[in-house]
């Protein structure tokens, strides 16, 4: 690989190690003074306006069908408003590093669902998946996180699976072939939803905007800005320039970015429990993905396969 090629990969996976893992960080900083459906459905908006302007200015249409509008909107609910919206709530009773590990087990979510589904999945795999679950419930049982409030971590664990159901179900919505005009009407309806949402939660009723502080403004356009739209910018290339191998080690990797800034910046604590949990989550995506990884390469080197699913690569904005 040639040199400029190479800084250019480099520069793009190490921007969505460190965007997307500082993203947690930046949401325990918003919902300091803002509300967490408002602030979560403004930020999502902003950055479906401004990619729509960018690519309405590169010369790109972003306009869709009927059946294209509905399957990205139930993505986007699915994923952004439900998954990203719902983790922002959750951080307003949890710490962000135990909301980094539970969104951290949605690749062995993804892996279970399709067991369920019948799919073929290897043992290495299967048995990554459950020693990931019993990471995770290290860190959710009662007692296990701290300070953190049952209520939190159930509604985080409730996102993460929203997440993992929009994941397995992608392929199967009728979505825009370009991923940028996807993403773009993605972030759009989430946004809309979660502003509904917090309407009809009566967030507009306790709103101080004298309250907001500096840090979380900055936080919330930090968000915007570098967590949606340059994140998923630097994603949306990797996808299209790096083996989805590489891609992929953002799954164990921004966990860990998020759990190291959420003691350097917040000072979160980590109890035992939930440090051995978060090893036994990050290493057995790192077992899915290379297992994930190794049974792809199989499959293309065997003769007669045209269709192979390779690593439960998740679509983050």
């Amino acid at each position: 690989m040639p040199a400029a090629a190479r800084w250019k990969l480099l520069t793009a996976l190490w921007t969505v190690y460190l965007v997307w893992g500082s993203t947690y960080l930046a949401i325990k900083l918003a919902v300091e003074t803002l509300p967490a459906f408002l602030s979560a459905g403004s930020r999502f908006l902003l950055a479906g306006v401004l990619l729509a302007l960018i690519l309405t200015l590169t010369g790109r249409s972003i306009r869709i069908t009927r059946r294209e509008l509905i399957g990205s909107g139930v993505l986007g609910v699915s994923l952004l408003a439900l998954g990203v919206g719902m983790v922002t709530l959750a951080e307003t009773r949890i710490d962000s590093s135990i909301a980094a590990m539970i969104a951290g087990t949605v690749p062995l979510q993804v892996i279970l669902l399709r067991t369920l589904a019948r799919e073929r999945v290897g043992l290495a795999t299967r048995l990554s998946v459950l020693v990931g679950l019993a990471g995770l419930a290290l860190v959710v049982i009662p007692g296990g996180s701290g300070a953190s409030s049952g209520l939190g971590l159930l509604i985080a664990l409730v996102a993460s699976i929203s997440w993992s159901l929009g994941s397995f179900f992608a392929n199967r919505l009728p979505l825009p072939k370009d991923g940028f005009v996807a993403s773009t009407w993605e972030m759009l309806c989430a946004g809309v939803f979660l502003l509904v949402l917090g309407v009809a939660t009566g967030e507009p009723a306790s709103l101080d905007a004298s309250g907001f502080t500096a840090q979380s403004v900055a936080a919330w356009l930090y968000l915007a800005v570098f967590g949606s739209l340059i994140g998923f910018t630097a994603y949306a290339w990797l996808l299209r320039h790096a083996p989805i191998s590489k891609v992929v080690t953002h799954q164990y990797v921004n966990p860990l970015v998020a759990i190291a800034l959420g003691a350097l910046v917040l000072d979160e604590q980590l109890t035992l429990a939930v440090a051995a949990g978060a090893a036994l989550i990050v290493g057995s995506v790192f077992v899915a993905v290379r297992s994930e990884n190794a049974a792809a390469r199989r499959l293309r080197r065997s003769p007669g396969i045209a269709d192979v699913r390779g690593t439960p690569a998740d679509r983050s904005v």
